[in-house]
């Protein structure tokens, strides 16, 4: 039986965020949120609102990888086993949750490295706006819209 949107979330919390305490996975936790309100661009596009396609769009989190770079990812959504602080993190943010701080980012890293990128991805669709414990936050360019 597949997984339900919130336990999917609940592991992706915990498995994105789950060293960078309550702030930390709240700040994933509204991004993924953000993807899934954004009324423009690509994840409009791709996902249409829908929870459960927002955390699973290919290429999108480490986390929902099982192999990367030809390895087997250990650290995935399907070998993580949730704590109810992730449930509560995951019931939160989809009440209506959202960590201000983050404001209406729709990406996140770890640069694994004290200077945050001003612009993330690559293709430059998001621009750098806070930086909460090791993850950079990135709000959309315009450029996002044309995606």
């Amino acid at each position: 039986m597949p997984l339900s949107a919130r336990e999917l979330l609940a592991r992706l919390i915990k498995c994105e965020a789950g060293g960078e305490g309550d702030t930390g996975m709240k700040a994933v936790a509204s991004v993924v949120m953000n993807r899934v309100n954004v009324p423009y661009g690509e994840y409009m596009r791709v996902n249409q609102g829908d929870l459960r396609k927002v955390i699973t769009q290919p290429g999108q989190f480490t986390c929902l990888q099982e192999t990367v770079g030809g390895q087997y990812n250990p650290q995935n959504v399907y070998n993580m086993s949730p704590d109810q602080i992730h449930y509560d993190i995951a019931d939160w943010v989809i009440g209506g949750g959202l960590l201000n701080a983050v404001g209406e980012s729709l990406w996140y890293f770890n640069p694994y490295n004290p200077e945050c990128p001003p612009y993330f991805p690559a293709n430059g669709t998001g621009l750098i706006d806070n930086r909460i414990l090791e993850h950079c936050f990135y709000t959309p360019t315009q450029k996002y819209a044309q995606t």
